[in-house]
């Protein structure tokens, strides 16, 4: 089993949702973890409720950046080394949606879920790719079952998510020779605000952040010859539709 106190985490899109419950999960383990996101206040906020809510003498900072551009994540690299010494782990969480009919949906709509889910996790990818060499580290996606499962009104989300776990399994095949691990994982209902969602009661079937949160954890854990390079995650009882 690897072990994990000690290692820094970078997560991208962690202030809220899934990459906020994968970076409680990382933080309960000893990792070191960042989190970026487009808003000072967001990613303060995020890490200061990150920090209160766990008693590891590991930490959380955050810090702004977009992954729509360049620039802005070769410096949240160099922010987290400058921070921390060394990087281990990324997570390019980073993600948004807009559903409508191919027909309705808008060129920017369009470009900005291509822009964030895809061409964000590649940006994140290069920037941080040396870094990973240096600590044969682990780079980890957040795909979708969206990513292999078309549905109406879903032509960006599907282009972006389809694209996405292609270049992570191509990044998989690019990046093991230099014992980087990759994989991504992809979940299906998860219980968050995406997508206007407002978290209840009602949610409880979902999968829920925590669940994505120690999924990750396991990833990270498994002996470094055994390679898990895609995972679909799915809700044990959702509520039938019949």
């Amino acid at each position: 089993m690897t072990k994990l106190k000690g290692k820094v985490a970078l997560i991208t899109g962690g202030t809220k949702g899934i990459g906020f419950g994968i970076a409680r999960a990382l933080l309960n383990e000893e990792i070191n973890v960042a989190i970026t996101g487009r808003s000072k206040s967001s990613t303060n906020k995020a890490a200061e409720m990150l920090n209160e809510g766990t008693n590891s003498s590991a930490r959380a900072v955050g810090i702004v950046a977009d992954v729509r551009d360049y620039k802005s994540q070769v410096d949240a690299v160099i922010n987290v080394i400058d921070t921390f010494g060394k990087l281990d782990i990324v997570i390019a969480n980073a993600g948004l949606g807009y559903f409508s009919s191919v027909e309705n949906i808008t060129n920017q709509q369009w470009q900005e879920t291509i822009d964030t889910n895809l061409t964000g996790a590649f940006y994140t990818l290069k920037a941080c790719c040396d870094a990973l060499k240096n600590t044969q580290g682990y780079y980890i996606t957040i795909s979708s079952l969206a990513g292999t499962n078309f549905f109406e009104g879903g032509s960006a989300y599907n282009a972006s998510k389809f694209g996405l776990t292609g270049f992570t399994q191509a990044a998989m095949l690019d990046l093991r020779k230099y014992d980087i691990k990759v994989s991504t994982i992809m979940p299906g209902s998860v219980s968050t605000h995406f997508n206007n969602n407002v978290p209840n009661d009602k949610d409880s079937w979902k999968i829920q952040i925590e669940d994505i949160g120690e999924l990750v954890v396991n990833l990270l854990k498994i002996n470094p010859r055994t390679l898990p390079s895609k995972i679909e995650v799915r809700p044990t009882r959702p509520p039938s539709t019949r």
